[in-house]
């Protein structure tokens, strides 16, 4: 009798052992840190896809190693048909459960767009594509749709007016129109009263600031020159001299590289090349930085109607308002261009 018990007592163990150990497995692979981080540490889903891809990606990425507590958890979250395109950050030591309620939910990790100087609106189109699921054709679409420029109240040549350089946060599955419009509504805002106010004190509208601006950024990126060169651009237009911008010569000849402008380059026939034409550009050649939108806008007034690079490697240039002082200046930054070898 007393056998039978130790007996019954054993197995009892051994199952309740069992059960445990079974339990413990399962638990684990749901709430235990199983998942592992995929080597770009993101997990993208595209639109329109379905579990079984959704659920075969995560094994050829070796987030998980199994699909059979992910298809019950699934089943049981409902999962299947909930699936949400997007950008998800997978950490490691990551549970299954949290995994798939991020998944079913869509709580994606938001892309830091960041755009510093752009040049043409295909720049634009291929910087987003990089970053987004959308495509750089579907983002020319927008850019080139008729009703969008009507919309932001621009035309081709102004169109890049509407980007303002900054770190835009956004979905990574977010459509082409909707980040463009996103850059619009920041365009809105970073031009508030005060910087309308001061354009107007320039008899300028926003876009040729911005625009003016874009030249001064092509031309130095040394802070303490770019409200001087400003001033001499304003100068120059308040007076009826052409601005001779040497930038705006490479950008209407779309060769970015040009290292010395020769006269030669000079007479390239384009609206944006400013020694054949009197005047702003009819629109920018880059998109400046705010720092130096608002050096054009606080530009100090002065008799500058002259500059040229020191001869030096410090960036910074020579001002002066006679022609023959210029004269000089010009020829000195010359030699030291042909000392250094720059053709």
């Amino acid at each position: 009798m007393i056998t039978l018990l130790r007996m019954k007592k054993k197995l009892i163990f051994g199952v309740l052992f069992i059960v445990l150990l079974v339990g413990g497995y399962v638990a684990w692979q749901v709430f235990g840190p199983t998942v592992s981080a995929p080597e770009s540490k993101y997990f993208y889903i595209k639109t329109g896809t379905g579990y079984n891809d959704v659920r075969q990606s995560l094994i050829d990425q070796k987030i998980i190693s199994s699909t059979y507590f992910f298809d019950l958890l699934s089943k049981q979250l409902k999962y299947a048909g909930k699936v949400k395109a997007g950008r998800y950050q997978v950490k490691n030591g990551t549970s299954l459960l949290s995994l798939l309620r991020m998944l079913r939910s869509g709580n994606q990790a938001p892309v830091n767009l960041v755009i510093n100087k752009l040049r043409l609106k295909e720049d634009l189109a291929q910087k987003i594509a990089a970053n987004f699921e959308c495509d750089s054709a579907s983002v020319m679409d927008v850019l080139n749709d008729a009703e969008a420029l009507k919309r932001f109240n621009v035309n081709n040549n102004t169109l890049m007016t509407i980007v303002v350089p900054n770190t835009y946060s956004m979905l990574w599955n977010a459509s082409a129109e909707k980040i463009i419009n996103k850059l619009y509504s920041e365009k809105e805002k970073f031009w508030n009263t005060e910087r309308v106010n001061k354009a107007k004190a320039l008899n300028l509208t926003p876009e040729q600031v911005y625009t003016m601006a874009s030249i001064v950024e092509e031309e130095t990126n040394k802070e303490p020159d770019k409200g001087l060169i400003a001033s001499v651009y304003m100068n120059r237009i308040n007076t009826g001299i052409k601005l001779q911008a040497d930038p705006t010569v490479k950008f209407a000849m779309k060769n970015f590289g040009l290292k010395r402008i020769k006269h030669v380059h000079l007479s390239y026939d384009s609206p944006f090349n400013t020694y054949q034409h009197a005047g702003l550009p009819p629109g920018p050649i880059c998109t400046p930085s705010t720092k130096t939108i608002d050096a054009v806008l606080n530009a100090p007034q002065t008799n500058y109607i002259y500059f040229v690079a020191k001869p030096d490697w410090s960036g910074l240039s020579n001002f002066c308002q006679s022609y023959e002082e210029h004269l000089v200046n010009a020829k000195n930054y010359q030699h030291f261009l042909d000392s250094v070898g720059i053709k």
